[in-house]
């Protein structure tokens, strides 16, 4: 059965810093939830004082319902995977993987059972002998992810896994950890500052900032519907525009057009675009001209200058052998690409 993990009112003080401050957080049996955010926001120290890494200043941990607060480590029935793999060079694969089991004096049939059967979940199977060092970069992510697999854990907790390696093994090992985690059906905490791993691998994103929760929701509701300037820019690219909702009409500059978002605020706001949600159009829009256009082949990413301000936009498809540096345009934005936040406050 998954187990929940839930954190009430928990801080981290590490002198006169307030490392994590007050956060509630519930992670559902059998999900994958992600903290995201840029480096100090607290995200590595969450996740450690779920670990038992880190003792709560304040606040309570709860692991299947019992209070772990202040269980050590060994008692809390989670394992980490580490950013540094954090393997053992002088032994093999199947050592490093059976470590925990032989620490836990498991018997000698349970651990080649359990280490044998965890090896093969995780595709290294005959490779046991193989020295950790001459194993690729994926293959030694693989060992790390069977060494915390292999003792069953309530919690799986990773910390930025995947940050040592390149971008397209990356991509292919959080699929693999994606895939193993749903199948396993165990709860897990991802930590990372990769906003593309995030939306990719998770079921819930947790968005963090100066140690507080800022949003969160779905990878959807997150790049669809951002609650703040910053979870919108940090979560993927974003155009913030100043313009003014009213009657269901939206207005930036001399450009009108309608939508609809339950609760939008009313009156001055800001436009939040995402850049493929820029289009071009042979009728009303935003005047614009192509300051910069870069060709990608099935996209073109542009930089437009119009009378309220710098744009970027995808323009996908054919249009974009149209598309050429100091290029008169009129641009329009597709509705399920802008969202309305409250208006900025201007710096005193």
């Amino acid at each position: 059965m998954a187990a929940p993990v839930r954190l009430t009112g928990v801080s981290k003080r590490f002198g006169d810093v307030v490392a994590v401050d007050h956060i509630d957080l519930e992670v559902r049996p059998g999900s994958l939830l992600t903290l995201l955010g840029p480096s100090g926001c607290g995200k590595t120290t969450t996740l450690r004082m779920v670990a038992g890494l880190e003792r709560a200043s304040e606040g309570r941990v709860y692991i299947d319902g019992e209070d772990v607060t202040r269980l050590p480590a060994n008692l809390r029935d989670v394992t980490m995977v580490f950013q540094s793999y954090a393997l053992f060079p002088h032994m093999n694969v199947f050592e490093n993987v059976a470590y925990g089991l032989r620490v836990a004096r498991a018997s000698k049939d349970e651990i080649v059972q359990r280490t044998g059967d965890t090896l093969r979940m995780v595709g290294l199977e005959g490779l046991g002998e193989r020295a950790t060092n001459a194993l690729s970069g994926g293959q030694q992510q693989r060992v790390a992810l069977a060494r915390a697999l292999v003792m069953e854990p309530k919690v799986l907790l990773f910390d930025e896994p995947l940050s040592n390696l390149d971008a397209k093994l990356r991509k292919r090992v959080r699929e693999e950890i994606r895939e193993l985690q749903q199948r396993l059906d165990i709860t897990s905490i991802y930590v990372t500052h990769d906003q593309e791993e995030a939306l990719a691998i998770s079921d819930d994103v947790v968005v963090m900032v100066d140690g507080r929760v800022e949003q969160r929701g779905t990878p959807f509701e997150l790049y669809t519907r951002p609650a703040t300037p910053f979870v919108a820019d940090f979560i993927g690219t974003a155009n913030f525009l100043s313009g003014r909702f009213e009657h269901g009409q939206v207005t930036v500059g001399s450009h009108s057009f309608a939508h609809q978002q339950e609760g939008a605020p009313q009156g001055d706001v800001t436009v939040m675009v995402r850049p493929e949600a820029v289009g071009m159009t042979d009728g009303p829009g935003l005047s614009a001209k192509v300051r910069t256009a870069a060709y990608l082949g099935a996209v073109t990413d542009c930089i437009f200058d119009t009378p309220v301000g710098e744009l970027s936009g995808t323009i996908p498809g054919e249009g974009q052998l149209a598309v050429q540096r100091g290029d008169e345009v009129t641009l329009t934005f597709k509705p399920a690409g802008v969202h309305l936040l409250p208006p900025r406050e201007e710096p005193a």
